[in-house]
């Protein structure tokens, strides 16, 4: 995955989901969403820590080589047992609870995700990283798994504050990608479904009638673990 391309796609969504909230009134803050028991400003709080942690991968040593790729970060292992999705639960509201009104909580997330574009621009194509997972990953493919969290968490908050989503093409093409492979756009035409809408099917926003499920089998589309 060329660097440059995930940085670009990364920069623009981040940046659509800070200026989205950057208008949050202060009781919306409050509105459930439908990754319970988050609140809107939870779920910006867990968009907020997944892409805090680049600096201190960035800052500690570099792996000699990648050897999991974005798609195979995504494997069904400990990182989504019940323990782990507990304590990712309760670090985004303790960090939440953190700041004083929902204003802070954008502040915050508008710092952090520049901060982090920064710094990725900084680095060489080909810099490898090591996940928390300990996962040795070039830097391009882990921000590809971030693009994924600021994108489908954006559909998330958008739809719980009863907003259009803001989700950008070049998001949208690299997710595409990662969940379909290089034959993807033939996939979509078969399966009759646009990038936002099967966006929604194969993360589990929208539901999956038999027969769509019964396309997918016979497309040989296999969904990633995202939770």
């Amino acid at each position: 995955m060329e660097q440059g391309r995930v940085l670009e796609a990364f920069h623009l969504e981040a940046g659509q989901l800070a200026r989205a909230m950057a208008g949050v009134s202060g009781a919306e803050w409050r509105l459930p969403t439908r990754c319970a028991p988050w609140t809107v400003g939870d779920l910006l709080a867990h968009v907020r820590v997944v892409i805090a942690w680049l600096p201190g991968m960035l800052t500690a040593p570099a792996p000699t080589r990648a050897e999991v790729s974005a798609a195979e970060y995504y494997r069904p292992d400990g990182r989504f047992a019940p323990d782990t999705n507990a304590a990712r639960i309760a670090l985004a509201q303790d960090h939440a609870a953190e700041q004083l009104t929902g204003a802070a909580l954008a502040d915050d997330f508008n710092a952090t995700w520049q901060q982090v574009d920064r710094l990725c621009r900084a680095e060489p194509d080909g810099r490898v990283v090591r996940t928390r997972h300990g996962d040795p990953m070039l830097l391009s493919e882990f921000l590809l798994t971030r693009l994924v969290e600021v994108a489908v968490h954006g559909l998330d908050l958008a739809d719980a504050l009863g907003r259009e989503p803001w989700l950008t093409s070049p998001a949208a093409d690299l997710l595409q990608g990662l969940l379909l492979g290089p034959d993807g756009t033939a996939a979509l035409e078969r399966l009759r479904w646009g990038q936002l809408r099967f966006l929604r099917k194969a993360t589990g926003r929208e539901p999956i009638t038999r027969e769509e499920a019964s396309n997918v089998s016979r497309l040989n589309i296999r969904w990633l673990t995202l939770g």
